[in-house]
């Protein structure tokens, strides 16, 4: 499985330790873009955020500190790419290394990983269905709506996760 900070881990594996009543920030990360849905204190309800551009780590992580401040974030969950058959490539390993990268930049914050398998393309599929030009499509992907919503869908997973286990305990 490979190496994990001990404040991160696959959710199913550290969901008992998940702050409660804080907002959590669910995170997208891909090469060009981090896609941001936010957790009600609750943790009910994903809402898509917004989309940070990436251009440095450390300028990524300044971007978030903001938003970590403005919204009293109390834990992340990022989308974790695992390969259809649940084994991990180097996408997988690529996630793994930005969330300890993170967590050692924000300071040891509660950070899951959550299988994210199809989010992007569920996503692209909903918004192929409800634009009608081709146009549209390419501007949903350029303003970070793609982005953001498969944040939202990968959030939002791990919300109702967590709400069954918390019933279940």
């Amino acid at each position: 499985m490979g190496f994990f900070n001990v404040s991160i881990a696959l959710l199913k594996d550290c969901a008992k330790d998940a702050p409660a009543n804080t907002p959590l920030l669910g995170l997208d990360v891909g090469k060009k873009t981090i896609g941001l849905a936010l957790a009600n204190p609750d943790q009910t309800l994903a809402t898509p955020l917004e989309t940070i551009k990436r251009t440095k780590f450390s300028k990524d992580m300044e971007a978030l500190k903001v938003i970590i401040a403005e919204h009293e974030v109390g834990g992340f969950v990022i989308g974790y790419p695992v390969n259809m058959d649940g084994s991990e490539g180097p996408r997988a390993q690529s996630i793994r290394d930005f969330a300890i990268e993170m967590d050692n930049t924000l300071g040891g914050a509660w950070v899951a990983l959550w299988d994210e398998r199809l989010s992007t393309v569920s996503v692209e599929e909903a918004v192929d269905n409800f634009v009608e030009k081709r146009k549209t499509k390419v501007e949903a992907k350029a303003s970070g709506l793609i982005d953001k919503l498969a944040a939202q869908m990968i959030l939002q997973g791990a919300l109702d996760f967590l709400t069954s286990e918390r019933r279940n305990a």
